[in-house]
């Protein structure tokens, strides 16, 4: 029998994904969280055999919820199940360690054998977001492309610090850190900071520098 834990913050969802994963005779739905935070609190507590993970959710989303998970339960595998196709959450969820990356669009017998694949140690991908990973494997990383100096920037901005205490704190002109934005945004394919911000935080670029 799989043992699985299901995360998502909406209700309509669990309650229709719970029933979907009962119907079936050889996995058993151990328990269900509601945000990020009691999905590694239950995966530490039920120890289940995957972790079906929704990406946006409350208090902690799903790939730092994935990353937490997996640090402390490396044997559980981790299977996102999304809404999302954009391609910072994917490569996002897949470097925080997750086995596979499924979109909700699928139909219910392909959630049932991405469950068991995940389960045998497999990597169930929805083809979108396996178009999405290879591209990125045949791409540098944009992170690579920015100097020491930019990235010591982008990850005072992820602090969400304004431009003129980055300038106090690295002891140069708010003119410079205006410059090293700019091409920090070019580098990025962003247009502003919140973007920027959500780019690392979702790349592991701040955790990379060693960042929270």
């Amino acid at each position: 029998m799989i043992r699985v834990l299901l995360a998502d913050d909406h209700g309509v969802i669990r309650d229709g994904l719970g029933r979907l994963i009962a119907s079936f005779e050889d996995i058993e739905l151990v328990g269900t969280a509601a945000d990020g935070v009691e999905a590694v609190d239950l995966a530490a507590e039920l120890a289940p055999d995957v972790v079906l993970m929704d990406l946006d959710m409350p208090r902690l989303d799903g790939i730092e919820a994935t990353r937490r998970v997996l640090a402390d339960h490396p044997r559980t595998a981790v299977l996102v199940l999304t809404s999302f196709s954009d391609r910072p959450r994917i490569l996002g969820a897949i470097e925080a360690g997750a086995c596979g990356y499924l979109l909700k669009d699928v139909a219910a017998g392909e959630v049932a054998e991405g469950i068991r694949a995940a389960a045998r140690g497999e990597s169930p991908i929805d083809p979108r977001a396996a178009r999405t990973i290879l591209t990125a494997q045949a791409q540098p990383d944009p992170g690579a492309q920015l100097s020491p100096r930019e990235g010591e920037v982008l990850a005072l901005l992820v602090e969400g610090l304004p431009n003129k205490l980055i300038a106090r704190r690295l002891e140069i002109s708010e003119k410079t850190v205006k410059t090293h934005l700019t091409s920090i945004f070019r580098a990025l394919g962003v247009t502003d900071r919140t973007q920027a911000a959500l780019w690392a935080q979702r790349s592991g670029f701040t955790e990379r520098r060693g960042g929270g």
